[in-house]
């Protein structure tokens, strides 16, 4: 089955319009094209279309848990939006309220949980009372109760939410304008609103950052206490306490924190911010700070003052520990992160994983505080760990003398990408898992005091014991049971200063062994620089569309890769143009040797961001001998030079290309690896895709290399998003996205009919 031109909407959106007609080798036309469909193959409308579970949260007692859930329907033309109510430790069936106007939701009791529902001026917090039990119970018992109305928080901004149900205490973030004040927000965006005019005017950095023009608002956290109201059911009491105003604090920081910048104890509030005193474009350094939860007192600063950015501050149950993870270097955002203790009653604050060669992304302490768990990428996956904590040593250091055991996490899990870990009472932890055959689902991992005394032992290989893991949820399996998914092969190979890289690879759909036919491929390079394919579900770059759309997908983790080691990570920087593509091509040639079935001479490439650079750097060095027949670039660099003034974040330009834009050695780097300056030998058609609110490399870059590939008669393509940003997020813009990817391979590699 095809999807007609017709249906997609796309036979009228060729914006190309030359003053002039083009010349033959100019010309884009091509046959209709139609994505490949059917019930065994998975096509980028089932990636669409194919319910988002996010990570599950469980409710304090450790028995039932919340999985946020979305489905967009084509026919619908609508996102439904709910959350799944599931038990930990029974058979009970699922529950799904629905949330028809979506919103978060989170624990108030332990069968109670809250939703937030933005308004045109507020938020509204209701709750749900759950019976887990109904399904299978009396016919006539309802699974969850009508909502009830807990309060109104006076902006729509409202969002990570968290409840401390000792001291029955709400904590949430909002933006709000610098006099950090929740209750004249709407007065204030109305006066903004009516200003008169539309400028935006600027006396220091951030002037746009990610997405946004910045204006005068920022995130702030604010607490109220909530009660049982008449009915029983809690409800707000008394009013929003401001613990951050007047500090200068912005907390979670932008644009991509959460509720992960924060954790709260009955009594007070951790959370991390930027440094106040340092501009934030080219600064990363982040403090962590404590504060009453009520605001009575000044923040506490617990950090050195000789940080870099900061992550994932938590409290232990006890309130007398926190943890956090710290990267040393201000202005490098890929450092390596270490988990540093601080002991609220000694004042003594110290790292723990000084020489681990890993870089954690989440921190939860055991409900006994004997343990950290933690999820850190690894060799191209993101596994689970544990650590035990140590007693805290008589003076503050970075380098404690510590057994081996407290200095080097064990893993839990070993395969694919976990997230949204939770510690649990009895031994146990929650988390959510994905790979590249299925989205995220639920895991409950039981009985691991054994594995911790294992460790406190040293006389058992904690290895050696097998961890009771049980999958709780398949949100996926009957949309996924007929697609038969790659679940990726991985290689390795000897790249730059022989060093060891991986690589992945997926078969096209279609493939049998024995059989002599030739498929094209696709290498897919991955942004970042500082980034990885890992085992991990994704609904932008799934490697499982490529390969159900015909193509062998080749995807290799290339020097500057993370998850390797911190020594490898770092090797990128100053050399975008070198050992990468010595790692690609060494890559790409034993990928040719290993499948034959590999058709070379339809070789086609395709990136973003970081990638979307290595394309157009690709472009201009025909020697490195790739012989691809067509390229793609999302959202790349063009001209470095150029995004060393452009890009929001100037931290990492200034860090990747050895100092900011005018200086000498950065302008020796630029002329030296600056695609810009080799456009002359660019000849490959090229497809080039950019949303207009991409603030960290704006689309001026794409644009600059389309008016170059258009004047050099080269075959190109433009496609604008003026509504997106680095990602394409919306679920039409994300067909179309695949649409004109799919095409643009197709005219150059398809298979002729």
């Amino acid at each position: 089955m095809r999807l007609s031109l017709a249906f997609l909407g796309f036979s009228t959106q060729v914006l190309q319009t030359p003053l002039q007609p083009p010349s033959s080798s100019m010309a884009t036309s091509a046959p209709e094209f139609a994505f490949k469909e059917s019930k065994e193959i998975f096509s980028p409308k089932d990636l669409v279309q194919l319910g988002r579970p996010g990570q599950a949260l469980a409710n304090a007692a450790g028995d039932l848990a919340l999985v946020p859930f979305s489905k967009f329907s084509f026919d619908g033309k609508k996102n439904e939006k709910s959350v799944f109510v599931i038990s930990l430790e029974s058979d009970a069936k699922p529950i799904q309220p629905p949330l028809e106007k979506g919103g978060d939701t989170f624990w108030l009791t332990a069968r109670t949980f809250a939703h937030a529902v933005a308004g045109d001026e507020e938020t509204e917090i209701y709750s749900y009372d759950v019976n887990i039990d109904a399904a299978t119970s009396d016919k006539d018992a309802k699974p969850f109760s009508s909502p009830v109305l807990v309060g109104k928080i006076p902006t729509k901004s409202a969002s990570n939410f968290r409840y401390n149900a000792e001291s029955g205490t709400f904590v949430f973030s909002a933006s709000v304008y610098p006099d950090g004040n929740l209750t004249t927000v709407k007065e204030q965006d109305k006066q903004w609103e009516e200003r008169g005019n539309s400028a935006f005017v600027y006396d220091t950095t951030y002037v746009r950052h990610w997405d946004v023009w910045q204006g005068k608002k920022g995130p702030q956290l604010f607490s109220i206490k909530l009660s049982p109201g008449e009915a029983g059911a809690l409800q707000f009491n008394g009013d929003f306490k401001s613990p951050l105003q007047g500090t200068g604090h912005y907390s979670p920081v932008e644009p991509f924190g959460g509720n992960d910048d924060f954790d709260i104890s009955a009594t007070h509030i951790l959370y991390t911010t930027k440094d106040p005193q340092l501009p934030e474009a080219w600064h990363t350094k982040q403090n962590v700070y404590t504060v009453p939860i009520d605001g009575r007192e000044k923040p506490t600063e617990l950090t050195s003052g000789k940080q870099g950015a900061v992550h994932s501050p938590v409290f232990n149950t006890k309130g007398d520990k926190v943890a956090w993870l710290q990267l040393d270097k201000d202005g490098y955002e890929s450092d390596r992160a270490k988990i540093v203790i601080y002991d609220l009653k000694t004042h003594v604050r110290f790292t723990l994983t000084q020489d681990w060669d890993r870089s954690p992304d989440a921190l939860a302490f055991s409900k006994d505080d004997d343990f950290l768990y933690l999820t850190a990428g690894d060799e191209a996956k993101v596994k689970v760990f544990t650590i035990p904590v140590p007693a805290t040593p008589p003076v503050s250091t970075t380098h404690p003398k510590l057994d081996s055991k407290f200095t080097k996490p064990v893993a839990i899990t070993h395969s694919r990408a976990a997230s949204g870990l939770q510690t649990l009472p009895s031994g146990r932890i929650l988390f959510s898992q994905s790979s590249f055959t299925s989205p995220n689902d639920a895991f409950i991992a039981r009985d691991l005091k054994t594995f911790e005394s294992a460790i406190l032992s040293g006389k058992i290989a904690p290895e050696t014991i097998q961890v009771n893991i049980q999958k709780l949820t398949n949100f996926s399996e009957n949309d996924l049971k007929s697609k038969n998914l790659g679940e990726g092969e991985e290689f390795c190979f000897k790249g730059a200063h022989d060093k060891h890289v991986q690589g992945w690879a997926l078969k096209p759909h279609g493939w049998k062994a024995g059989e002599k036919k030739k498929w094209p491929v696709v290498l897919l390079i991955h942004g970042g620089p500082q980034g990885a394919w890992e085992d991990q579900w994704s609904t932008r770059w799934n490697p499982n569309v490529f390969a159900h759309q015909g193509y062998f997908v080749i995807m290799i983790n290339p020097t500057g890769s993370t998850t390797f080691g911190q020594e490898f990570t770092d090797a990128i920087a100053g050399d975008w143009g070198g050992k990468p593509f010595t790692d690609m091509i060494h890559g790409w040639k034993y990928a040719l040797h290993r499948y034959p079935e590999i058709d070379a001479d339809r070789a086609v490439a395709a990136g973003a961001s970081w990638g979307g650079y290595a394309i157009n750097w690709i472009q201009g060095h025909p020697e490195f001998g790739f012989n691809f027949k067509a390229l793609i670039g999302h959202d790349g660099v063009f001209d470095a030079t150029y995004n060393g003034y452009s890009t929001d974040e100037l931290f990492f330009f200034n860090h990747e290309w050895g100092g900011r834009p005018w200086e000498e050695k950065t302008k020796k780097l630029a002329e030296k690896f600056s695609p810009i300056n080799y456009v002359h030998k660019w000849s490959t058609p090229q497809l080039l895709i950019h949303g207009s609110k991409d603030y960290r490399l704006p689309e001026t870059e794409s644009i600059g290399a389309f008016h170059a590939l258009q004047q050099l008669g080269i075959p190109s393509r433009l496609v604008i998003f003026p509504d997106e940003n680095h990602w394409v997020l919306d679920h039409g813009n994300s067909l179309k996205w695949h649409y004109e990817v799919f095409r643009w391979f197709d005219q150059f590699v398809g298979e002729k009919k």
